[in-house]
C-alpha cells in the first residue's frame, strides 16, 4: 500500500523558512503559497531563533496547509515531536542518525497526536539502509538531505543516492538541498514525492514567481532554466566570484582576507576576477614584476610585494604588456604611477601608493613565491577579486566554498533590498533592536 502511495503520490512543493525573524518566514511564506507551495517548513534555524511560537503562527496563518517542523530531533524524540505536534505540525522531522529508539518513540507520540515523522538523512553512512530501517520504525517519509554546508563545499546531484534510497524503501521520499526548477524535475524521476525548496525561493525578490515557476517544472516533469541559488563547481569560479563584490565575499569570510590600505587605481565599476600570480621584489626594483608578465597566463592577476615601498614598480608600459598577454589587474603592495594612461585603457591597477618617479630594474626578489600583500598571505594559484571597494584574496583550497558563500550572501541581500524597496528599513527588516546580542 505505501508504495502505491509514494507512486501515486501528486508531487509536493515544500518551501524551508530556514530564516531568522517569524514576521519575514510569515510574509514569504504567504507569497510562497501564492505560488503553489503545498507544505510550509518552519525550518531549523526559525524554530531556534522564535521557538514552537513560529509554528502556532504558522498553522493560525495557514490553516489548510500542511506544516512540517524542522526540529532535527537526536534525542527525546517522544517528548520534542508532542511540543512540535501540540503547537500545530503535521509532520516533525528527526535524525536519522538518531537512536532507533528516538525514532521509534518519536513515531509513537506523532501517532498519539496526529501527526507524522520525517527521518532526516543528513550525515548518514549508508542513507539507504537507515532509510530502510526508519520505514521499519514507523516513520512515514524519509529526507534525502545535502545540508546547506556541504552544498557549499561541491555542486553536484544526489540522483544516484535517491535512486537507491527510492529502491530501498516505499514510503514517500522528500529530497533538499539546492533545489531548482532545473534540477527539480531529474528527482522527481528518480524516486523523490516531496521536493523541498528553501533559498531558490525565500531569496528571491519575486517569491512567488519562484514558486510558480518550481512548481510548473515539477507538473510539467521538464526542467526550466533558472540561475537562482545554484551552486558553482570548481571549473566554475570566475563566473562566481563575477557574481559577487569584495564586500560579499569579506562577509562570506567573516572579514578575513581583506587586503589592508590597498586602494583602487580604478575606472568606477570596475571589476578584477584571476588568479594569483605572486611576485616579491625590493624598494623601486620594477625587474621582476615586468619579467612576471612574460611568466603569466591569461586569467592571471599580479600579486607584487614591493614592500609597502613608495618608489613605483610598475606603469603604463607594464600595464599595456598585461594587456598583451591576458593579465587581468595588478595588486601592489607598493606604488604605481601613470595613471593617466592606465586610466584610459580601463586596468585595473591597485596600490598602496602612487608616485611619479620608478627606480632601477636590478632583477632582485622572485616570482611565484609565497609573499605578504595588505597584510594577507598570498600564493600564486589564489583567486584575487578587485572593485571599488577594495581587494581580497580567497585561498585557492577554500575557492569553491567561499565562492558560493559569498553568492549565498548576494541571493540574500536580494530578498532585504526587495523588502527595503517595499517600505519598510534595514533595522525594521532584521528587527535589530529585538535582536541585540544580549550582553
Amino acid at each position: 500500500m505505501a508504495d502505491v502511495l509514494r507512486h501515486v503520490m501528486r508531487p509536493v512543493l515544500q518551501v524551508a523558512l530556514d530564516l531568522m525573524h517569524l514576521k519575514r518566514a510569515v510574509d514569504i511564506a504567504a507569497e510562497a503559497v501564492e505560488g503553489g507551495a503545498d507544505w510550509i517548513e518552519a525550518g531549523t534555524p526559525l524554530l531556534k531563533s522564535e521557538g514552537s511560537e513560529a509554528l502556532r503562527v504558522l498553522k493560525k496563518t495557514f490553516p489548510g496547509h500542511v506544516l512540517v517542523a524542522d526540529m532535527k530531533t537526536m534525542d527525546v524524540g517522544g517528548f520534542e515531536v508532542e511540543i512540535a505536534a501540540k503547537a500545530g505540525a503535521d509532520v516533525v522531522s528527526v535524525l536519522g542518525l538518531a537512536d532507533d529508539g528516538t525514532i521509534s518513540e518519536a513515531v509513537l507520540t506523532a501517532h498519539q497526536y496526529g501527526a507524522k515523522v520525517m527521518v532526516d538523512l543528513i550525515g548518514v553512512a549508508d542513507r539507504p539502509a537507515r532509510a530502510k530501517r526508519a520505514e521499519e520504525l514507523g516513520a512515514s517519509y524519509v529526507c534525502l538531505h545535502v545540508g546547506i554546508d556541504e552544498q557549499m563545499r561541491a555542486a553536484g546531484s544526489p540522483v544516484e543516492v535517491l535512486e537507491k534510497v527510492a529502491s530501498a524503501v516505499s514510503i514517500p521520499i522528500a529530497v533538499a538541498g539546492g533545489i531548482t526548477s532545473e534540477t527539480a524535475p531529474q528527482l522527481l524521476d528518480a524516486g523523490a514525492s516531496i521536493i523541498i525548496a528553501g533559498g531558490s525561493i525565500i531569496k528571491t525578490k519575486d517569491v512567488r514567481g519562484a514558486s510558480a515557476q518550481l512548481k510548473k517544472a515539477m507538473e510539467q516533469r521538464q526542467a526550466i532554466a533558472g540561475a537562482a541559488s545554484r551552486k558553482f563547481g570548481a571549473d566554475e569560479l570566475f563566473e562566481a566570484f563575477s557574481k559577487t563584490s569584495t564586500c560579499n565575499i569579506a562577509d562570506a569570510m567573516h572579514k578575513f582576507g581583506v587586503m589592508k590600505n590597498i586602494v583602487p587605481r580604478i575606472a568606477p565599476g570596475t571589476k578584477m576576477v584571476g588568479r594569483a600570480l605572486t611576485v616579491q621584489t625590493t624598494k623601486g626594483d620594477w625587474c621582476k614584476p615586468v619579467e612576471a608578465i612574460d611568466r603569466a597566463s591569461p586569467g592571471d592577476v599580479l600579486v607584487i610585494d614591493a614592500g609597502g615601498s613608495d618608489i613605483a614598480v610598475f606603469g603604463e608600459l607594464a600595464a599595456w604588456s598585461c594587456r598583451t598577454k591576458g593579465v587581468v589587474g595588478v595588486v601592489i603592495d607598493g606604488a604605481v604611477r601613470d595613471l593617466d594612461g592606465i586610466y584610459e585603457m580601463k586596468f585595473p591597477a591597485f596600490s598602496r601608493h602612487i608616485a611619479p618617479n620608478a627606480g632601477e630594474p636590478k632583477g632582485y626578489g622572485g616570482i611565484g613565491h609565497e609573499i605578504i600583500c595588505g597584510e594577507q598571505t598570498v600564493r600564486t594559484g589564489d583567486w584575487i577579486i578587485g572593485d571599488d571597494s577594495g581587494v581580497v584574496v580567497v585561498p585557492q583550497e577554500k575557492a569553491v566554498e567561499l565562492a558560493n558563500r559569498a553568492v549565498d550572501v548576494v541571493e540574500r541581500e536580494e530578498r532585504i533590498r526587495e523588502e527595503i524597496k517595499r517600505g519598510k528599513t534595514l533595522s525594521m527588516v532584521q528587527e535589530l533592536e529585538k535582536w541585540e546580542q544580549v550582553r
